[in-house]
């Protein structure tokens, strides 16, 4: 795949267009990194009008503005702390569709080799129709729970009990029979997030991580196409960093990042990488429609 240098500007070009979609056509495998810009192109938004619409007696008691800063509001009781939480999983996880964004990378990679690794917690993919068995959520996932000390190392689905917190709730607590306690030593559960040490990486963590690099090792001499959407400056160690490593070292590979931030990379993959700058949504919608037309 003929790559320019790296370009800037504000919206994607045909040419860049036309280059992604080559890139995907000629690929042996396909490895998408997922960040949090992803989501926000699908109308994952954590601010703004939908924070207000889902939120506004939060706002009004605490003075909160965003979902993220509720996540980590000292609530003065377990029962507050849920009542919050209980409603964020929701609307999160188990709420809204994931939209055309998601189904438009379906697309993309429909056919491929392919495999996900990413920072989002929202299984977004999996409500799309990725498989299961090519996803690596590396953070967590807003529909688990875990010890919070943790006294063992198994995560628990919440669903049924999160939608009986939402519909149980009155003002802003939750009934104090519906606080989740570990089944083990009895203590608070928490969210399967890694916000801190005491992240608990699951039996089903470790297979996704082993068949991630499993993936990696069958396809470490191919053409490797490393798609990055949406990754921002927070955990660069997770996707960018590695997808560079991967680059650099194999020669046949291809690196493309699409994000509304402009992108830098290393001076060594000039000649094997593109950053596409703009907005996710209508860029993978006409990457598809580009690969479509070239049937």
């Amino acid at each position: 795949m003929s790559l320019p240098r790296v370009t800037t500007g504000s919206t994607a070009s045909c040419l860049q267009i036309e280059q992604l979609a080559a890139g995907i056509r000629k690929a042996d495998a396909l490895i998408v990194g997922a960040g949090a810009g992803l989501s926000t192109a699908a109308g994952f938004t954590y601010s703004g009008p939908r924070f207000y619409r889902h939120f506004s007696d939060f706002h009004q008691k605490y003075g909160f503005t965003d979902m993220y800063a509720g996540g980590f509001y000292p609530y003065a009781t377990p029962e507050e702390y849920w009542a919050y939480w209980s409603r964020y999983i929701l609307i999160n996880r188990y709420g809204q569709p994931p939209g055309r964004v998601y189904s438009d990378l379906l697309a993309l990679v429909r056919g491929k080799d392919y495999f996900v690794l990413t920072t989002n917690v929202d299984h977004c993919f999996q409500k799309a129709g990725f498989d299961k068995q090519r996803l690596f959520y590396t953070q967590g996932d807003y529909g688990l729970w875990q010890c919070q000390k943790p006294c063992h190392y198994k995560t628990y689905d919440n669903g049924q009990t999160v939608r009986q917190m939402v519909a149980r709730q009155r003002d802003m607590c939750v009934p104090t029979e519906l606080i989740p306690r570990c089944p083990v030593c009895g203590g608070l559960m928490t969210m399967n997030l890694r916000v801190d040490g005491c992240f608990v990486e699951d039996v089903g963590w470790h297979a996704a991580a082993g068949r991630y690099r499993d993936f990696l090792h069958r396809h470490q001499n191919g053409a490797v196409l490393y798609l990055e959407l949406g990754v921002g400056g927070n955990t660069p160690g997770i996707i960018k960093y590695p997808f560079w490593q991967f680059t650099a070292r194999q020669p046949r590979s291809t690196y493309v990042s699409v994000n509304t931030e402009k992108q830098k990379i290393p001076h060594q993959l000039q000649d094997r990488a593109l950053c596409i700058q703009g907005d996710i949504a209508p860029i993978l919608k006409q990457v598809k429609n580009c690969l479509k037309a070239g049937e």
